[in-house]
């Protein structure tokens, strides 16, 4: 990432110090179900609730990401993603650790499924290798309940609208009694419009879980159902979205 000789010997090829550069998500106002980071109140309504959670697109109960999708978080995450350098799902898995609040409690630890084929084509699932030890912290295994139905186009490009209908229909619940009445950690990489967290959530909520969690290592939305057509900088610009002074 820094480009210098590496010094140390490690499974990770990523010196300690640009693995120290990731920061948490910062913001002075979120919204209070899907956690999108604003620099004012401007854009949330006066219980809290962004335009995406006024219009019942929601269908998790929270939303946790470590930090915003830009710079060294999402250099890391490419590495790990597309340069297939799974070694890093330790210390990413950690970025994970630090998004969860200390009171939260859940009952099971589903990672985001993919397409068979996508995952033969990428070799791994990098939120199964990243949710991992998050199960591990809480005494549970991965549950695999959550499935694919079928093989979707990418999300990238698409607007909150197109992901949504690309996404219809596109999972089940396996063994819907092992997670009715259950609260549940729903693991990806990367919180985009949240439209595939949406989906799976809908999907786990219909087969009876009490409570949905999304967790993923970062996010790009605003908030807006635009936001899947837009940079984080013009996002800053346009909605307010930013990752300023407050700790999540």
């Amino acid at each position: 990432m820094c480009e210098q000789p590496l010094r140390n010997v490690s499974r990770v090829p990523v010196c300690p110090s640009c693995l120290q550069l990731p920061e948490p998500l910062q913001a002075e106002y979120f919204c209070r179900s899907c956690r999108t980071p604003f620099i004012s109140s401007f854009s949330l309504d006066e219980d809290g609730y962004c335009a995406v959670c006024r219009e019942s697109l929601i269908n998790f109960d929270a939303a946790y990401s470590f930090g915003a999708y830009e710079g060294n978080l999402r250099k890391l995450i490419h590495l790990f993603k597309y340069g297939k350098v799974e070694s890093l799902a330790g210390p990413l898995s950690k970025l994970l650790l630090l998004a969860i609040p200390l009171e939260a409690q859940f009952d099971a630890v589903i990672a985001m499924p993919m397409h068979w084929r996508k995952q033969w084509q990428r070799g791994f699932n990098q939120a199964q290798l990243v949710a991992q030890p998050v199960a591990r912290r809480y005494g549970l295994t991965i549950a695999n309940n959550l499935r694919r139905t079928r093989y979707t186009k990418p999300q990238a490009g698409l607007n909150e609208a197109q992901r949504r209908n690309n996404l219809q229909d596109s999972f089940r619940v396996a063994r819907p009694k092992q997670v009715a009445g259950k609260r549940v950690l729903l693991i990806d990489d990367v919180f985009t419009t949240g439209a595939t967290l949406r989906a799976g959530a809908e999907a786990l909520k219909t087969a009876g879980a009490l409570h949905v969690t999304a967790l993923t290592l970062a996010r790009v939305d605003s908030g807006s159902p635009e936001a899947g057509r837009h940079s984080l900088g013009a996002l800053r610009q346009k909605t307010g979205f930013a990752s300023s002074r407050t700790n999540t």
